[in-house]
């Protein structure tokens, strides 16, 4: 899964994670837990940013070892460096995996502003999502500190970019029609 904060790609992991009967390794599950960390290291970007690291080599070694018994995953995360893309594509390589992307892109941004204000409110309530951003300035601060650079070219890595604020379209179908581009390309017994 690749997209930004809010754009519903959890939704979907989860939604595909179900139907597909593979397990889900999701980013924010793994940082939620490093709060106590976070707390004693401090605020500093630099703490954060070593955090945010850590729990994308987690989340690496917890695909690995399940890639190594045979078992598919659906991996969450914005995915939003190409270095990122990188080690994925090195971890499948290792283990004899295919990769497939699926961008999450809103082409509504209001849709994407309410749906990201609602994330944060239930965050809010159950104690996670602490790093995540929680308004819609924060969300501008993160992409301008992207520089773009969300935006890179995957290579052969078959990709899948589905507008999930498209009016009428349902978590049901944006989920089978990932489910017939993972099958079309290549995707085994899916």
């Amino acid at each position: 899964m690749k997209g930004h904060p809010g754009t519903g790609k959890s939704t979907l992991a989860h939604y595909l994670a179900s139907s597909l009967k593979l397990p889900l390794i999701d980013k924010d599950d793994i940082r939620d837990s490093t709060l106590p960390v976070q707390e004693a290291l401090g605020p500093a970007s630099a703490a954060s940013r070593l955090l945010n690291d850590l729990c994308y080599d987690v989340m690496w070694r917890i695909a690995s070892t399940q890639l190594q018994h045979g078992i598919g995953v659906i991996v969450d995360s914005p995915l939003s460096r190409r270095a990122h893309l990188d080690r994925l594509i090195s971890l499948a390589a290792e283990q004899r995996a295919r990769i497939f992307i699926v961008e999450c892109r809103p082409s509504d941004e209001a849709a994407w502003q309410r749906r990201l204000k609602g994330r944060a409110a239930q965050d809010e309530g159950r104690g996670t999502g602490w790093h995540k951003p929680s308004t819609w300035h924060d969300m501008e601060r993160l992409l301008e500190g992207y520089g773009g650079r969300t935006e890179y070219d995957v290579g052969d890595v078959p990709k899948v970019v589905v507008d999930t604020t498209k009016p009428g379209v349902g978590v049901e179908d944006m989920g089978s029609a990932v489910i017939e581009f993972i099958a079309t390309h290549g995707g085994g017994g899916v």
